[in-house]
């Protein structure tokens, strides 16, 4: 696989990954060089991993291209070196950017298949990011490129049904796409949740916590969701506001924290491995999600909200178009994005009414059902056995040695946007 991120924290790619290696499958990465690994090469989980020394110093336009770029030409060059003797039979990448498809080129002219699973989508990520108007020059060429990229595959990927919708109107063939939800591997969480009750005896002594767990950057509206806290503060007697994860906002996040006069019933948690977060999220009763809207962000599914729900933890969401299409009002505790003061309302909504967080926990999990790893998982790897089920045969005769199946999916070129 090819992700641009660091591979052991790109929880989307690796649930992939190790599906493919469960079902008896062989995976290479090739990803970023991190600070939990240092080596040029290892193995996790059974997948074999290869990294590039780049990094991620991500902000100006320039910036993102230099580091586009540099990783582009390492993976196609590593593809081409490798494909001679790993026999690829796919390549699934992962965007941003979406040109990260054609690095896959080499593999393309020995045959293999290439998915490109789009992550995001682009041409709203960079109005978002860069308060670009539609018409403008850039925005016009990401959207060409975009379109270029997807018809180059041979199978493309989208995270939820409204950007399928939104790139079929683009140009994408509904037929040639396939909708694979952000969702998160429940085995993970299991342990934890059963462990639920012990940690919440172990918490301290909040009454009542609600928790945000990942980066802390302007998105995904810290900021609001302390300022709602403040506004409450009076009508939630003993109740905490845990924030687990690091980021640019932090010390902005904590100066406010200070200003509205809140004291230790903010905690600022620190970052852990993706390992730990179920533990931590076990001690809470609700998660925040507090993601602004604007026209990139609305088509939005963080992987947070399936964790929440799968933990039996109520959940106060902000009312973003993707999550109210999978997910009721008596589902989730939605509020109007971007407002302190609706938010506040909900949090003491679900703060005094504990009827109301048994309700809105059952709901979430029955409406999460159809949407859960197990069932992308399965469709995902569906996908990959219609797709690659003619060259597997092939490369099984062209094995004199060999009696098992044997797939080599070089995978998932994914840029972390932010």
């Amino acid at each position: 696989m090819l992700v641009q991120n660091y591979y052991e924290i790109d929880i989307r790619v690796r649930r992939k990954a190790e599906a493919l290696i469960a079902a008896g499958y062989s995976v290479d990465v090739l990803a970023l060089r991190s600070s939990f690994s240092k080596e040029p090469v290892y193995k996790l989980e059974g997948v074999t991993v290869y990294t590039l020394d780049l990094g991620k110093k991500r902000g100006s336009l320039v910036r993102y291209g230099y580091e586009y770029a540099a990783f582009f030409v390492w993976a196609f060059v590593k593809l081409w070196r490798l494909m001679p003797q790993r026999k690829y039979l796919m390549v699934d990448i992962n965007t941003l950017p979406d040109f990260l498809v054609f690095a896959a080129l080499p593999a393309r002219l020995r045959g293999a298949k290439l998915v490109l699973d789009m992550h995001e989508i682009t041409p709203e990520f960079y109005m978002s990011k860069y308060e670009m108007k539609p018409g403008a020059l850039l925005v016009r060429v990401l959207g060409w490129i975009e379109k270029i990229s997807f018809k180059f595959a041979d199978h493309v990927i989208t995270i939820n049904e409204p950007i399928q919708r939104l790139l079929e109107g683009r140009g994408l063939r509904g037929s040639n796409s396939t909708v694979i939800m952000n969702s998160v591997d429940e085995g993970i969480f299991a342990a934890a949740r059963k462990a639920s009750l012990a940690d919440q005896a172990n918490r301290g002594k909040a009454g009542f916590i609600m928790m945000y767990h990942g980066t802390l950057t302007h998105i995904y509206g810290l900021d609001i969701a302390i300022e709602a806290f403040a506004i409450a503060r009076d009508r939630l007697e003993g109740a905490e506001f845990w924030i687990l994860g690091n980021g640019p906002e932090k010390g902005a996040l904590q100066e406010l924290c200070i200003k509205r006069g809140l004291g230790d019933r903010v905690k600022f948690l620190g970052s852990v491995l993706p390992e730990q977060v179920p533990q931590l999220l076990a001690q809470c009763d609700a998660g925040v999600l507090a993601t602004r809207r604007d026209i990139f962000l609305d088509y939005s599914f963080s992987n947070k909200l399936s964790e929440y729900i799968i933990m039996g933890k109520a959940v106060i969401s902000s009312r973003l178009r993707a999550i109210r299409h999978y997910f009721t009002e008596d589902a989730l505790a939605f509020f109007e994005p971007n407002n302190p003061a609706s938010l506040a309302e909900q949090m003491v909504r679900v703060y005094q009414n504990k009827e109301l967080q048994e309700k809105l926990k059952q709901k979430a999990a029955e409406e999460y059902r159809p949407i859960c790893w197990e069932v992308m998982k399965e469709r995902y790897l569906t996908m990959v056995q219609n797709l690659t089920r003619g060259r597997e045969a092939s490369s099984k005769r062209g094995r004199e040695d060999s009696t098992d199946r044997e797939l080599q999916v070089a995978g998932s070129v994914h840029a972390d946007n932010r």
